[in-house]
């Protein structure tokens, strides 16, 4: 199978959210009455937070305790959304909207949840623009591993040689490298200085940068 497919990071790639997602674990740490440490949010980011909060925070090792955790700082991380705290990232909509017609795939692999996505796709009417979605529910091992990039290509039935990854944060590019994917770091997070050492196959400022016709051509080695 040598299908190209397109697959996309969500937070800091398609959508910026970063305030949105700070200030839920800033008040999730407040309404728990817990500390958190003053690079946790620059640790985190890019990863679940089945990683996050006991390895990072390190609030507890209890599985029940981290899943309730987990799913009250995304609740909290909606509500924060819905006043306005989030935005589409340019280029997103063009880019995907390019690649649908020229009958390439373009799937989500993310670390956020589900209910998330959701959000997103109703606050900035994506619906039609994406084929599927690996997020955090769907996978066993977070990024740098890569398995959500490795579903996500297998749902377009896509080969990962000649498949893309467009991600922003250090985890997530190591995983699409590690998946054997052309990898793509955007500058969206960190400067295009820090991404040169991550060995990403290209860096570019945002979605904008990305030219179709490098997908059309199967791949970047």
């Amino acid at each position: 199978m040598s299908r190209t497919v397109a697959i996309f990071d969500w937070d800091g790639v398609v959508i910026d959210s970063s305030t949105a997602h700070e200030q839920s674990w800033e008040a999730l740490a407040q309404e728990e009455r817990r500390p958190l440490p003053a690079d946790h949010f620059k640790r985190g980011f890019g990863k679940r937070n089945e990683v996050i909060i006991p390895h990072i925070l390190a609030w507890t090792q209890d599985p029940a305790e981290i899943r309730r955790l987990s799913y009250r700082k995304e609740a909290l991380y909606r509500d924060i959304a819905r006043r306005g705290h989030i935005r589409l990232l340019p280029g997103a909509r063009e880019l995907t909207t390019q690649l649908k017609a020229l009958g390439i795939p373009c799937v989500i692999g993310t670390s956020t949840q589900k209910e998330n996505l959701q959000l997103s796709f109703e606050l900035f009417n994506l619906h039609g623009l994406f084929q599927g979605a690996i997020s955090s529910e769907d996978v066993q091992h977070g990024k740098p591993d890569p398995e959500v990039f490795l579903k996500a290509c297998a749902l377009a039935q896509g080969n990962p040689q000649t498949s893309f990854v467009f991600e922003d944060s250090f985890a997530g590019i190591e995983a699409g490298l590690r998946g054997g994917f052309n990898t793509i770091a955007l500058a969206t997070t960190n400067s295009a200085d820090q991404l040169i050492p991550t060995g990403a196959h290209r860096i570019i400022p945002d979605l904008t940068g990305v030219d179709p016709a490098w997908l059309v051509a199967g791949g970047l080695r």
